[in-house]
């Protein structure tokens, strides 16, 4: 993967469906001083047992990582790191989800900002 953040553009991953509700990432970048439509957003550092098993993101969400460097897996066994200058775009809200787990450090810190209903979440994929 090559994950590189520029003046105009943020590293992203993209965790989505696959029409067999299996899950899948694709990496890309998110352009910078782009106006995006939210909803709210909130702070977490605490983590519940659940969130490291299977699960599907329960709404469609940036999760801006703050301190912590995590490994996530999806349904075919492939993984990705995620670490501070990485945006989530967690999109896999159907069928068997992913997991993760804490690679450095202690907690996770990271910062949840849900997508408004259908809007446009400006993820660019990387060619392949």
């Amino acid at each position: 993967m090559n994950l590189k953040s520029t003046d105009e553009f943020i590293s992203a991953i993209r965790l989505v469906n696959n029409a067999d509700g299996t899950s899948t990432f694709e990496t890309g970048k998110i352009p910078t001083l782009k106006p995006m439509n939210t909803t709210a957003f909130w702070i977490s550092n605490t983590t519940e047992e659940w969130e490291k098993k299977m699960h599907t993101a329960p709404r469609r969400q940036y999760v801006v990582t703050l301190k912590g460097n995590i490994r996530f897996k999806v349904s075919n066994g492939s993984t990705f790191d995620i670490q501070p200058g990485i945006i989530l775009l967690a999109e896999d809200v159907e069928g068997e989800g992913h997991s993760w787990e804490i690679e450095e450090g202690e907690k996770w810190e990271r910062l949840y900002i849900p997508i408004a209903g259908d809007a446009e979440s400006f993820f660019i994929q990387d060619p392949e």
